[in-house]
């Protein structure tokens, strides 16, 4: 090793931040690692290399040392070419035990290092999620609501606990209280640890000696709750309230999980809702589309009357400024806008006829007359 380029070991240029070098080893370290490649000699002597190149690149004196005099003989002190693993730490990696524990099991450690998470701490509630049906009205205006939903409490007669009243957890004798158990053994390149959840206390770090008679020793219970909603006007189809801390019950003291109520609308038979606007069709004769005309038409807050201007073309867009969706948590609303269909009788009577006959002499048009075509109209212009 002493004739080798420790950076061309780890990959990295020789100007390398400290972090590509620590980046660099993590990955090289997970893929030469001996438990990942049992047997295998070749690997397990790159395994070394890249450890000794890290040892003396990760340090800053050694670094410095090795760029000015290119040599591996840092004293007595350093890290010579049998090095190995003494003493080597893990524990300022970022989380690289756990690298290692996900990929060979349980928790792994380097002299002493561990970083396997116990059980026994407190843990957050699940979350839970509800999905409430409203009318269209309901969802325009608001309303109050009340739904059912069934969760996990806290015993309330052990307090969380598990324990029969008047008893208490006592410590596993096993683990003494960690929720794991740690295992050395001494190989080639130093001390591993390995470190496995608690068969005993299942890594809770305690055990109840007497249940509690009311959860059986869970700490929780199931339990059907009632709780009022208010839902607040402008809300729609998949719209999501959040109501804090009315979830599923935390663990070891563990803050409880969310409610979700997830919003369901149902369509509506006279509006279309796009938005905070509202739309609604209407139809009226072509004689009041030409004349012009008032009716009335529906709105969310009831019957508008609304002006028709003469010479309305089918199609037209009328607009009720105000009469839409309340916006969400806000005093202003969307609009409502009028769709004008312009009906035309597919049968007439004999006064009808007469009348139309009447509107086209007075138009300068005869009955029955047809429109000359698009060529003879410019034929006529040329002359």
């Amino acid at each position: 090793m002493a004739n080798k380029d420790f950076y061309e070991v780890l990959g990295v240029e020789k100007g390398a931040s400290d972090e590509e070098i620590k980046k660099a080893f993590r990955k090289l370290a997970i893929k030469y690692h001996p438990d990942k490649n049992k047997g295998d000699k070749e690997a397990e002597e790159r395994f070394k290399e890249i450890n000794e190149a890290y040892q003396v690149l990760s340090d800053p004196q050694k670094r410095e040392q090795y760029d000015r005099f290119g040599s591996t003989d840092f004293g007595a002190g350093g890290a010579g070419a049998g090095a190995g693993f003494g003493g080597f730490d893990f524990s300022d990696m970022g989380g690289f035990g756990d690298i290692f524990g996900d990929i060979f099991g349980g928790g792994f450690g380097f002299g002493g290092s561990s970083s396997s998470s116990r059980k026994n701490g407190p843990q957050r509630g699940a979350d839970i999620e509800y999905t409430i049906n409203l009318t269209f009205e309901e969802a325009v205006f608001g309303v109050d609501k009340e739904i059912s939903i069934t969760r996990n409490e806290t015993c309330e007669t052990c307090h969380g606990t598990g324990a029969k009243q008047g008893t208490s957890p006592v410590t596993c004798s096993k683990c003494h209280g960690t929720g794991q158990i740690r295992t050395q053994k001494q190989t080639p390149f130093g001390a591993f640890i390995s470190t496995t959840t608690c068969d005993k206390c299942g890594g809770k770090g305690t055990i109840i000696e007497e249940p509690c008679t009311t959860c059986k020793g869970k700490g929780y219970v199931r339990k059907n709750r009632k709780i009022s909603i208010k839902i607040p006007a402008g809300v729609d189809t998949g719209n999501v309230m959040p109501l804090r801390g009315q979830g599923e019950h935390g663990v070891n003291g563990g803050s409880p999980g969310d409610l979700y109520i997830r919003i369901n609308v149902a369509p509506s038979r006279v509006f279309k809702r796009k938005g905070n606007d509202i739309y609604i069709d209407t139809h009226i004769n072509m004689a009041k589309a030409a004349l012009g005309t008032e009716i009335k038409v529906p709105s969310v807050d009831g019957d508008v009357k609304i002006t028709v201007p003469k010479g309305t073309q089918s199609g037209t867009l009328l607009r009720l400024k105000g009469k839409g969706v309340p916006r969400v948590n806000s005093s202003s609303r969307g609009d409502q806008y009028v769709n004008v269909i312009v009906d035309i009788p597919k049968s007439l009577n004999k006064e009808q006829e007469e009348a139309l006959k009447m509107f086209l002499k007075a138009s300068g048009e005869a009955v029955g007359e047809q429109d000359e075509g698009f060529f003879s109209k410019f034929k006529h212009k040329k002359k």
